[in-house]
């Protein structure tokens, strides 16, 4: 069945007047079709009724009536144009389709083009002049647009056509010949083209950046959590502590009250003994006083005189002056005790302190540790390196190895691949096994052939432990160490700019030595020496470890 687009041209369903579909069409006697309103309008400007198109005059203005047949037809082609306008737009997403078209009186259709000359927004329908009329055809049209008036030129009321890179402004075709006649002006499409590839370069910055924080929001966070796993551990250190703490006090409370009833109970013995040879006394004194008394009354003269030398020289008995009891046998006790134990506290909380301090500072130089890998072009002939380069130690057979400049021929050392020569780094070794070994960090330009005495001067600095308990800083002069305890594993810091070079026991959370006050001009490379193993008790070797910045917290009472 035939359509009404198969049977009649576009053309034929547009107003004349207003250019649009019809809306309410009408017919005059003439014979040709307006919309309602427009006809309307369009009489009611004019002194005579005549037909817009063909100019015939009416003697009397009809009366209008809505010629349904018309109407109906033209609401079909609208609601075609309208499916055609919207497919059009799904195939160019470029459109902005909120703008609506500015000719359309009815039913706003969805806008194709703006015309930046005319103003003015169009349908595809309300567009065709512009792609027919030639003088239309030199118009500038762009995806439609809001406020077209915001791309006219204030000054001339001309379209902005034009860029001034000097002033950084849109200007029309008359500000080149005015106020911007010396400038630096392009068309808009070539500073759009340079515009947006100055954009997508910024673009590219921002989304660095934004991963740039967003990497660095994820390391807050992870510290975040390092920081509270570690007061979690710092918080049950304390509490393990301060358990020992109490224990201790309780022991000691405990071993001050036995003692005080261990001296209680003894001088209640001494009393009860004291007591008992009174109690004797006393008896043979009353015995003593009884026959006094019966002989002080007898008439017998023999008997008094032979009896009176006996009776009158006193019993054998105790000075009551010098009896006494140690009532007061607390005092000195109590305070040799809480002496003791105040010297027991003031070293634990010493010790607390310094693992603390020296383990918050451990942490947070591990921070710049590095992978250390042993450079064998610096190893001595004698050394026996693992594959990964990450173990030597001293064997008695010299392997066969090229005396190049850079290898150590005399003295049991290696050097580390990589060297620095700013910043900071940090790496641990272990330790463990060993009775001889050197440690710490060599300039490029230290002394490969022969024997070398290390010392900051020669371009080391160093510790060393000798025969399993000697241990130095190999400074100028060389430092004695006296160390808590033996170290299984040291960490070696270097500050480059600050010229310091640090030693710590990792396992311990203490410190070592520090060179400070020195001044780097070369590359450094970490120094290893395994040491002689002539009599197989060196024979364990150096391993560089990785570091782990989870440090154990131990403390004994």
């Amino acid at each position: 069945m035939a359509t009404s687009s198969s049977l009649l041209s576009e053309e034929q369903f547009l107003c004349s007047v207003c250019l649009d579909v019809f809306t309410e069409p009408v017919s005059i006697p003439c014979g040709h079709n307006y919309c309602k309103a427009c006809i309307s309008g369009y009489w009611d400007t004019s002194d005579i009724c005549q037909c817009p198109m063909c100019k015939k005059n009416v003697d009397k203005r009809p009366d209008l009536f809505v010629n349904t047949f018309i109407s109906e037809m033209a609401a079909q082609f609208r609601q075609r144009v309208e499916v055609k306008a919207t497919s059009s737009t799904d195939q160019c997403p470029d459109i902005i389709v909120e703008v609506s078209c500015d000719f359309c009186t009815g039913m706003k259709v969805k806008a194709l083009k703006s015309c930046v000359v005319c103003q003015t927004s169009y349908c595809e329908t309300h567009l065709e002049p512009h792609q027919r009329v030639a003088a239309l055809k030199r118009h500038k049209l762009i995806n439609p647009v809001e406020n077209l008036e915001d791309r006219m030129c204030k000054k001339h009321d001309r379209p902005l056509e034009l860029f001034c890179r000097s002033d950084q402004t849109c200007v029309c075709q008359f500000c080149t010949e005015t106020d911007h006649k010396t400038h630096d002006t392009v068309p808009l499409e070539e500073a759009y083209g340079e515009r947006k590839a100055e954009l997508g370069k910024t673009e590219t910055e921002v989304q660095q950046m934004i991963q740039e924080r967003l990497k660095k929001v994820q390391e807050i966070k992870h510290s975040v959590d390092l920081s509270q796993k570690d007061a979690e551990r710092e918080i049950s250190d304390s509490v393990q502590v301060f358990t020992a703490l109490v224990r201790s006090i309780e022991r000691s409370q405990t071993e001050l009250i036995e003692v005080i009833e261990e001296k209680q109970k003894a001088a209640e013995r001494q009393a009860e003994g004291l007591i008992k040879d009174l109690e004797q006394e006393i008896t043979e004194l009353k015995r003593r006083s009884t026959e006094l008394e019966q002989l002080s009354h007898t008439e017998d003269h023999l008997h008094l005189l032979q009896s009176c030398p006996s009776l009158c020289t006193p019993p054998p008995t105790k000075d009551c002056s010098r009896i006494s009891v140690d009532s007061d046998m607390c005092v000195g006790t109590m305070r040799r005790a809480v002496s003791q134990l105040e010297e027991t506290l003031m070293g634990l909380m010493k010790s607390l302190c310094v693992d603390l301090c020296v383990g918050a500072e451990l942490k947070r130089i591990q921070q710049y540790a590095i992978a250390v890998i042993l450079d064998p072009d610096t190893a001595h002939p004698n050394l026996i390196m693992s594959e990964d380069g990450k173990q030597v130690r001293h064997g008695n057979t010299q392997t066969n190895r090229p005396n190049t400049p850079k290898r150590f021929d005399k003295s049991i050392n290696v050097l580390g691949k990589e060297g620095f020569s700013s910043g900071r780094f940090y790496y641990e070794v272990t330790v463990k096994g060993k009775t001889d070994w050197d440690l710490g960090v060599a300039r490029e330009s230290i002394i490969r052939k022969g024997n070398i005495t290390l010392s900051p001067k020669n371009g080391c600095w160093t510790v060393w432990l000798r025969n399993g308990d000697q241990y130095k800083a190999l400074s100028s002069p060389s430092v004695l160490l006296q160390l808590r305890e033996k170290p299984q594993k040291v960490g070696v810091f270097v500050d480059y700019e600050e010229g310091q070079v640090s030693f710590y026991d990792v396992e311990a959370r203490s410190h070592i030595y520090s060179f400070t006050g020195c001044t780097f001009i070369e590359k450094l490379y970490p120094f290893f020496s395994p040491c002689l193993n002539d009599d197989c008790e060196n024979s364990a070797p150096l391993i560089i470890s990785p570091v782990n910045d989870r440090l154990s917290f131990n403390l004994k009472i």
